[in-house]
C-alpha cells in the first residue's frame, strides 16, 4: 500500500495546470528518497505526448488551438493521450527495485485490481493499457530516475470523447493494426459501467491504493510551481 499525498487545503484543482502536477511528481520522487506515493489529479482540456513523440505526427495542433486544448511533453515515454476534467489521472512514485518492466507492470494490476473491485472486468493489455471488454479505459508511462521511478495515467470515467478523437492523430498503420479505424472505436468512459459520481470512484481508488496520507505545506507548493516552468518552454509543445 502507498501514502496518498494531498495539496494544502486552500488549494483547488482548478487553480493548477497540467504541468504543475508533473513537476509534483518528479517533485516527490526527488524528495523522497524511500516510500511509495499516491496520489488523483484532474485538470482542463489537455493533450500529452510522449517524450519521443513528435506532436506534429501525433496532435492535430490546429484543433486544439481552436479549441483552447493545451498540449505538454512527458518525460515518460508511451504514447499521446487526452485529458479533460472527465479525466481522473493517476499518479505513482515508487522504487524500480525488481526491475522497471515489474514494477509497472505491478502498478498496472493494482489499478486493474481496484477496477474489479468495483464490479468492472479490467484487464491489463499489451505494455501500458488497461481495458474493459476490448476498449481502453485507462493509458499509462513509466519515467525512471536515479534510485526512483514515476508511473502515471488515465483513467477516462466522463471524458468528453468526440474531444479526444479530434485532439489525436495517431498514425493510419497503427490503428489498422488493432483492427479499428478510428480513435473513438477504441475508448470507453468508466461512468458508463459505475452508478456513481467521480468523486467518489477517485475516493475508491485512493482507498484502494493506500494505507497513509501526508500533506504538502505551501513551500512545497512553492518548488513545484518553480519547476513546473521547465514543462512550459516552448519546446515542450
Amino acid at each position: 500500500m502507498m501514502t496518498h499525498v494531498l495539496l494544502p487545503e486552500d488549494r483547488t484543482e482548478e487553480e493548477h495546470t497540467l504541468a504543475f502536477y508533473l513537476a509534483m511528481e518528479e517533485y516527490i520522487a526527488r524528495k523522497y528518497a524511500a516510500g511509495d506515493y499516491f496520489f488523483v489529479w484532474r485538470t482542463g482540456p489537455s493533450v500529452i505526448f510522449g517524450r519521443n513523440q513528435s506532436p506534429e505526427s501525433e496532435v492535430n495542433l490546429e484543433y486544439c488551438r481552436e479549441h483552447y486544448i493545451k498540449v505538454y511533453r512527458r518525460k515518460s515515454g508511451g504514447g499521446c493521450v487526452y485529458s479533460d476534467m472527465g479525466n481522473l489521472m493517476h499518479s505513482c512514485i515508487t522504487s524500480p527495485e525488481g526491475g522497471a518492466a515489474f514494477v509497472f507492470h505491478r502498478y498496472m494490476q493494482w489499478v486493474s485490481l481496484a477496477l474489479r473491485r468495483l464490479g468492472i472486468d479490467a484487464c491489463v493489455s499489451g505494455r501500458n493499457d488497461i481495458t474493459v471488454g476490448g476498449r481502453k479505459v485507462s493509458g499509462n508511462a513509466f519515467h525512471l530516475l536515479p534510485r526512483r521511478c514515476i508511473i502515471h495515467g488515465t483513467m477516462l470515467f466522463d471524458t468528453d470523447l468526440d474531444a479526444l478523437e479530434h485532439a489525436l492523430n495517431p498514425p493510419v498503420e497503427k490503428l489498422e493494426r488493432r483492427g479499428i479505424r478510428s480513435v473513438r472505436q477504441r475508448v470507453t468512459n468508466l461512468g458508463e459501467m459505475l452508478d456513481m459520481d467521480m468523486d467518489t470512484f477517485a475516493d475508491h481508488m485512493i482507498k484502494s491504493m493506500c494505507d497513509s496520507s501526508m500533506t504538502l505545506d505551501a513551500g512545497d507548493v512553492a518548488r513545484i510551481e518553480e519547476m513546473s516552468r521547465e514543462y512550459l518552454q516552448p519546446n515542450n509543445t
